[in-house]
């Protein structure tokens, strides 16, 4: 049988095609990079990896934990410090839950990993009214046993998939819901005091990690639980802050940098500020808003 012969038309469909292909790449190549720089800002600036640590990444099956598996690895192959990664995830028995997803994928990473099975969903569902919100319950019961957890398998760092857009959410609905000026900071020491607590992906912007998530194709696991549920205060805060950024794009980068940029004396919390012993020789460096901010890569 006789070949067609190639057209113009096909020639340059093919052209085409292979510089949308170059460009994808390098789109690609240019988000991985800064995910990498960011996460490894992060961890630089607030020490969150030491030499000899074994670090607990906790795993949900969602864009976020992923991506910070993804990267940590990747670090893990460069980095001046020797460490290891352990993956974790907690079955919670949702109804649903696709249990062969995870165990597959990690295999075929060839990270070591623990699945925990634990039926904390009926637990949510038994004391929480229908229609009314379960994420607060949720996250105690399933911090609770990751916390014993990471001690059962001597774990000194547990590594959580928070990024710089739930840090900035955090911090209004404390403020709107909690009468409290507070977020999520990058490192924390349990209240225990037994567990670090790091969240390696907080200087990276959750637009950059869907579009990484998308990229690499990560089988995304949808939360049943709660992730559906409707007119959630976080999906509200969400929607504020998107809203701002398009009417004034760079606010939320201006948010985060005050988050990490803070001046005690200009607020009103007398425990960290001691109002009572004001005197004209008190140091006033202290008086005036720090002009160091945290900056974040974009390019």
């Amino acid at each position: 049988m006789n070949e067609l012969p190639i057209t113009d038309t096909d020639s340059q469909n093919t052209s085409a095609g292979s510089i949308a292909e170059r460009k994808a790449r390098t789109e690609f190549n240019k988000l991985q990079k800064r995910l990498r720089r960011n996460v490894g800002k992060a961890i630089e600036d607030y020490n969150m990896i030491e030499d000899g640590d074994k670090v607990m990444v906790c795993l949900s099956g969602g864009k976020d934990s992923y991506t910070m598996l993804d990267i940590l690895m990747s670090l893990q192959k460069s980095a001046p410090v020797t460490f290891e990664l352990i993956a974790v995830n907690m079955d919670q028995k949702q109804p649903g839950f696709p249990e062969h997803v995870l165990p597959e994928y990690l295999s075929n990473l060839g990270v070591p990993f623990h699945i925990i099975e634990k039926d904390t969903y009926s637990v949510v569902k038994e004391i929480i009214p229908e229609g009314k919100t379960t994420c607060g319950l949720c996250s105690r019961l399933r911090r609770g046993t990751l916390y014993g957890f990471a001690e059962s398998i001597g774990a000194n760092k547990i590594a959580l998939g928070h990024h710089r857009d739930d840090i900035i959410e955090t911090l209004f609905l404390n403020m709107f819901h909690g009468g409290k000026l507070k977020a999520m900071p990058p490192k924390l020491l349990s209240d225990d005091k037994k567990h670090i607590l790091i969240r390696p992906l907080s200087y990276c912007k959750e637009k950059d990690i869907e579009a990484f998530a998308e990229a690499k194709e990560f089988p995304i696991i949808p939360c049943n639980l709660c992730g559906s549920q409707e007119n959630l205060q976080r999906q509200n805060v969400k929607n504020m802050l998107q809203q701002w950024e398009k009417e004034q794009p760079g606010r939320s980068e201006n948010i985060f940098a005050a988050v990490c940029n803070v001046a005690p004396s200009q607020l009103g919390d007398r425990e960290l500020w001691d109002f009572n012993k004001l005197d004209s020789d008190q140091d006033r460096s202290h008086l005036f808003t720090r002009l160091d901010v945290v900056q974040i890569g974009d390019d």
